[in-house]
């Protein structure tokens, strides 16, 4: 699989990023895979070329990491492989320790390494904006972690543009480390990113990492309109019920189907190649309980579409309220 530069930074990634919200306790989410069933997602990921892995410190509750470290550690070495955390929320409900305060982000840096078992994380990223502590303190934490070489490099996820253009200003200002992607909500049926976010990122030459690079499932062709009931998470998933599902989005489902009908492929690669040929996008996150869909994510990166494939594909395109943020 082809690598590239994420953002300005040394870091080179596979076109895929191997999602790990999957992997971890089944107690957390019901379609969540075991220590033992994920094992064989990792050395596929691994043997099809792809060298990132995306986790973060609240998935499973911590699991997660544990999972990902131990695969990570059984099948890799530790050079060959970039892994991506995040830290921002509370691990168990009502706990203190949440947002990026000085104080979480110091604790919840170590408590990633430990269940990782990783004496650094190449990328540390902050999972939402956090409105409650001030940018400064923020970033001056973010940037004693790197200095202290518990982490490469930073990134950020799912914000307005105005925050992430504030945070960027700010690093430069105090001479602290910048961040060097974005991990945002981005795919065919939810492209508000287009508007600001995109141009900002590739003006500042941030890497980008969409996460939901399918709709969390929509743009798979499997869901029925009036429905919510093709898989065991698209049942649980109230969050996506919010997100999609407008007569808009399902005709450009019905046109992912045609085209992947047209190429001989799946309506999933065809929306992931289309991802993939978006100006600044680097490596969308894809998350899977089938090894099928890993190997499908993996060929989609070599799928070429034409100019009126991706008209096609664009044109039934309706606005969204901004979603994902918070």
């Amino acid at each position: 699989m082809d690598r590239i530069r994420l953002g300005r930074s040394e870091l080179l990634v596979s076109r895929i990023c191997l999602g790990c919200m999957s992997f971890g306790d089944p107690a957390w989410r019901s379609w969540v895979k075991s220590d033992a069933e994920s094992r064989p997602f990792f050395a596929r990921a691994l043997e099809r070329g792809i060298n990132f892995f995306d986790t973060a410190d609240m998935y499973s509750n911590g699991v997660s990491e544990e999972v990902t470290g131990r695969a990570l550690r059984a099948l890799a070495r530790r050079d060959e492989v970039v892994i991506a955390t995040k830290v921002y929320y509370a691990l168990e409900p009502g706990l203190v320790r949440a947002g990026l305060s000085r104080r979480h982000i110091m604790s919840a840096i170590d408590d990633s390494l430990r269940r990782l078992g990783t004496d650094y994380v190449d990328l540390y990223q902050i999972h939402r904006f956090d409105h409650e502590t001030p940018i400064e303190e923020t970033l001056e934490a973010l940037a004693d972690v790197v200095k202290a070489g518990k982490v490469r490099y930073l990134g950020a996820s799912s914000m307005a543009a105005w925050q992430f253009a504030t945070m960027l200003h700010t690093a430069d200002r105090h001479g602290w480390p910048r961040f060097v992607s974005m991990q945002n909500h981005y795919n065919l049926v939810y492209r508000e990113e287009e508007r600001e976010m995109l141009p900002l990122c590739l003006h500042e030459g941030i890497g980008v990492v969409p996460w939901s690079p399918l709709a969390r499932g929509f743009l798979s062709g499997s869901r029925k309109r009036g429905q919510r009931d093709a898989s065991a998470r698209e049942v649980q998933d109230a969050f996506a019920h919010r997100l999609y599902y407008t007569e808009a989005d399902y005709e450009i489902v019905d046109r992912t189907v045609a085209v992947a009908a047209e190429l001989g492929i799946s309506p999933s690669q065809v929306a992931l190649a289309w991802l993939l040929k978006q100006p600044g996008v680097a490596a969308p996150i894809v998350g899977t309980t089938k090894l099928s869909h890993l190997d499908d994510a993996v060929e989609a990166s070599s799928v070429a579409l034409s100019a009126e494939h991706c008209r096609l594909l664009e044109e039934r395109y309706q606005p969204h309220p901004v979603l994902g943020i918070d």
